[in-house]
């Protein structure tokens, strides 16, 4: 049986058994007829708030944040419609501010926003790169269940309106993506991301897929998006082909709330058994850019392989790890993952992006992880991770008589979940 993993900016065929190999992926939902349409009703008949548009005048202070490059959001329909809306509403363009959310991601180019964005939005309008690592860029807001400071981006604090974007996934720490995920740790400052992201909250049960409620870690971001005021909420769901299927605008909780019950129903499949071998993407481009996004298509595959089992991921990793990133050099720190595990828990540790190395390591506790990349032997092998060259070949090498594998070729835009 062929399949075909979702791989970079295309697909990688891959020939597997096919009376071993069962197929995971979301139940297909149809685009929207007509997507602008679809979001404009939306904002007019928002979710726990009032139109948008009855809340612009041409004195309003506008900030808009959006996803960063290694998000799928169709930012380059969404954004145009959003401000075409704004406009038509009576905003005035020299009062708003276009923010992208990185949270800590590095910034991106000019050339990337027009990628992004549009060009012609991008010359007209004023667009800035959040700074998650210059405390004097942000407001404070107390502090952080562990006493961090809360610090938010100056811009969208000064804002009269606002507006954050962004798409709803099932998220693998997070529970969801969207909400107020866009404000913490969308536009926070780095510190603040740190302390929400520790070790104490991404190693509790409920920090996982599918979970918000009763996970603290998302609460927590939910209580520090609040602490601002009232933000206007836009996100999508979308296919496996980047179309809309869903748009929830509102309430930043309550209008989230009614679009991840939306996507839980697509993009959530059950299973009745543990696999031996689950075979995994980062559902291509953008989202497998580099390794340290990688890790979510990793975690996916977790929750479904034997203990003992083996992961395989396709990701390009066009980027790197990024080398020498914090992720990096945090990997290249130690000699394999349960030293990373020990390293965390000693008294005062502190790293930027520690998150994505736990959860890993902990992914390794349970299976042996192969890399199919475009990385070299030593930096796979550096981030304590087995090289993979030929998919097919590393099944057959390690498939026993009876053995069974499950292919995730969306990576974490299918969760796949045990049914006990």
């Amino acid at each position: 049986m062929k399949v075909s993993l979702a791989y970079g900016r295309g697909m990688l065929d891959v020939e597997l058994p096919d009376k071993q190999t069962t197929l995971i992926e979301p139940s297909h939902l149809a685009g929207m007829p007509d997507e602008r349409v679809a979001l404009c009703a939306a904002l007019d008949a928002p979710i726990g708030a009032v139109a948008l548009a009855s809340q612009v005048t041409p004195e309003t202070r506008i900030t808009i944040v959006h996803t960063d490059i290694t998000r799928p959001t169709p930012n380059e329909r969404l954004i145009p419609w959003l401000l075409a809306y704004l406009e038509a509403a009576g905003a005035s363009r020299e009062n708003i501010t276009l923010l992208n959310g990185l949270g800590t991601h590095r910034p991106n180019t000019r050339e990337e926003l027009e990628q992004m964005l549009t060009p012609e939005v991008v010359a007209n309008y004023r667009c800035l790169n959040h700074e998650p690592e210059n405390d004097e860029a942000h407001e404070s807001f107390g502090v952080t269940r562990t006493g961090a400071p809360v610090l938010i981006n100056r811009h969208l604090i000064n804002a009269d309106l606002r507006v954050i974007t962004g798409f709803i996934e099932p998220h693998f720490f997070a529970g969801f993506s969207g909400g107020p995920k866009g404000i913490m740790p969308g536009v926070a400052a780095l510190k603040t991301v740190i302390s929400n992201h520790g070790a104490h909250h991404i190693g509790g049960r409920t920090a996982t897929f599918g979970v918000t409620v009763g996970n603290p870690l998302w609460e927590e971001m939910r209580d520090i998006a609040l602490r601002i005021g009232p933000s206007f909420l836009l996100n999508v769901a979308l296919n496996t082909e980047r179309q809309i299927t869903g748009v929830f605008a509102g309430d930043l909780v309550a209008a989230h709330r009614a679009g991840t019950e939306f996507v839980r129903a697509s993009a959530m499949q059950r299973v009745e058994e543990p696999f031996d071998i689950v075979i995994t993407t980062n559902s291509g481009y953008p989202l497998d850019m580099n390794l340290y996004q990688a890790v979510k298509g990793m975690r996916a595959a977790e929750l479904i392989v034997k203990e003992g089992g083996m992961v395989i991921i396709a990701a390009e990793c066009s980027e790197g790890v990024p080398f020498d990133s914090p992720h990096d050099q945090f990997l290249r720190s130690v000699p394999d993952g349960e030293a990373l595990l020990a390293r965390i828990q000693e008294p005062g540790f502190e790293w930027p992006e520690q998150w994505q190395g736990q959860i890993q390591a902990l992914i390794q506790r349970r299976a042996s992880v192969h890399l199919f990349s475009k990385l070299d032997e030593a930096a796979v092998r550096a981030a304590h991770l087995i090289p993979c060259y030929d998919i097919a070949a590393t099944v057959r090498a390690a498939l026993k008589p009876g053995g069974r594998i499950a292919v995730l070729p969306h990576g974490p835009l299918t969760i796949p979940y045990l049914a006990n």
